[in-house]
């Protein structure tokens, strides 16, 4: 009965005397006969299961005895309102004058109702986090499948389905330095896979432009070492001091490939590793002119060396995105090329002067780049001008915006955006919303920009 019954009668009972339940069942029963006709007849209710079991509790003290009686019914609101008043009609119990009060008609379904609600809420909390992708992420994460899967061998080597016939070749470490680079779409690096460089490598640089991408370790340093000796480099990139390609985040990567330099400009230096780091504006000061044959710096820049226009966001898997050496358009396979003069002592130190006149972001790429990419977790605020106005974490990007008595212009947020947020910022006049994913929407309000951080590529500052 009781997962049928709709309502629940509650009523107190209190008796001039000491009672037990049955004498209260018994009175419920015995006084209520007849007094509603067959139709409402408790004894009958109770047989067709239309009425549950009757609870009593009671208890007797100082000569009076006091309980209360729970009735469960499946009849509809009229009759079971009926039910009630007749038991008010009880005066006696047992031996005892009595009197009996209906104090509550709880409808067990609204409490069901509200036990639903109070879970779907946990469940819309909990259940969906993990789960729900936007179509972002979908796409992403699907382009980074076919990425990693396009893996070839050339030679027996790991290598980007492109090198057997791309102009251009990126030639690194090992394996996994390849599926990193394949991650972010360059598909025309090849591994040496070890210190002792092949012979199918060493050929393989006599045809093509070559960028040696190494990590920044003495390992890195001993295979540029061969790799010059054996073969034909024409620039040189390494991983930040310490770390391996392979540890590289999107950001680092293509920063890194950016600031290769030619093979002939540190190829008579003891440190590579550092004159490279050098040029980027890092604290290790770049070689003196001195330093430099005078001859290769005047020297008139290889016919086949290009230029880094590498976009920094993977492209579609259907675009063959080649190193800094060389990008394609992806629309008919011809490569675009131009040529970069080599980086002379003067353009080290201006490069490096350049980069210590300040450390803040110039653009709302650059925020976004360094926010988002650098997976920090929080939110900015930027004003007309991308002067930064306040900066939280991202949990607390809604306070944040509320609590600015300046409405910013820009929010850069390390998070996925949702509507609650993209509300307010609509509100106080925000023009622009870049974060790390864009959630699921009901609304968009059209005086408000917003962008995945991928979105953004296109609005990269170009390598001069």
């Amino acid at each position: 009965m009781e997962d049928t019954s709709k309502y629940l009668i509650h009523a107190d009972v209190t008796a001039d005397g000491v009672v037990e339940r049955s004498d209260v069942v018994g009175a419920i029963f015995g006084q209520t006969e007849g007094l509603l006709g067959d139709e409402l007849d408790l004894r009958d209710l109770r047989q067709s299961q239309k009425v549950g079991r009757i609870d009593v509790e009671i208890t007797s003290t100082g000569g009076q005895s006091h309980g209360h009686l729970t009735i469960a019914t499946g009849l509809d609101k009229v009759e079971t309102a009926t039910l009630a008043a007749s038991l008010e009609t009880i005066s006696r119990v047992g031996p005892c004058r009595a009197d009996l009060e209906v104090t509550e008609i709880e409808d067990v379904r609204a409490a069901k109702r509200k036990a639903v609600v109070e879970r779907a809420k946990e469940l819309l909390r909990t259940g969906f986090d993990d789960s729900v992708m936007s179509s972002e992420e979908i796409l992403a994460e699907v382009r980074q499948h076919v990425r990693v899967e396009d893996i070839t061998e050339y030679e027996g080597l790991p290598a980007g389905p492109r090198v057997t016939d791309s102009d251009a070749i990126i030639v690194v470490e090992g394996r996994s330095d390849v599926l990193t680079l394949l991650k972010y779409g360059v598909k025309n690096a090849i591994a040496v896979e070890g210190t002792n460089v092949p012979d199918a490598v060493a050929e393989l640089t006599r045809h093509r432009t070559v960028t040696a991408f190494l990590d920044g370790d003495r390992g890195g340093d001993l295979i540029l070492e061969e790799l010059s000796q054996v073969g034909d480099i024409d620039y040189v990139a390494f991983a930040p001091s310490g770390t391996s390609v392979e540890d590289l985040d999107h950001h680092q990567l293509f920063g890194a490939l950016r600031n290769k330099v030619p093979y002939e400009t540190i190829s008579e230096l003891n440190e590579p590793r550092e004159a490279v780091a050098a040029t980027d504006g890092s604290a290790t000061p770049a070689p003196e002119a001195s330093d430099i044959d005078p001859n290769d710096a005047d020297k008139p820049p290889d016919s086949t060396a290009e230029t880094d226009t590498a976009s920094p966001v993977p492209p579609s898997p259907d675009v063959s995105v080649t190193d800094c050496a060389g990008v394609e358009d992806g629309t008919n396979g011809n490569a675009t090329t131009t040529t970069q003069p080599p980086t002379t002592s003067s353009d080290q130190t201006a490069a490096e002067t350049t980069s210590a006149e300040s450390t803040d972001p110039k653009t709302v790429y650059d925020h976004a780049t360094e926010l988002i990419r650098g997976q920090t977790g929080r939110v900015r605020a930027l004003d007309a001008d991308g002067t930064r106005l306040d900066e939280a974490d991202a949990n607390d990007a809604y306070d944040v915006l509320e609590s600015l008595e300046t409405a910013p212009k820009t929010i850069i947020l390390d998070e996925i955006l949702e509507q609650q947020l993209l509300d307010l910022a609509a509100d106080r006049g925000v023009e622009r919303i870049i974060a790390r994913s864009l959630g699921q929407f009901t609304k968009r309000p059209t005086a408000v920009r917003i962008h995945a951080i991928d979105d953004i590529a296109e609005d990269a500052p170009e390598t001069e």
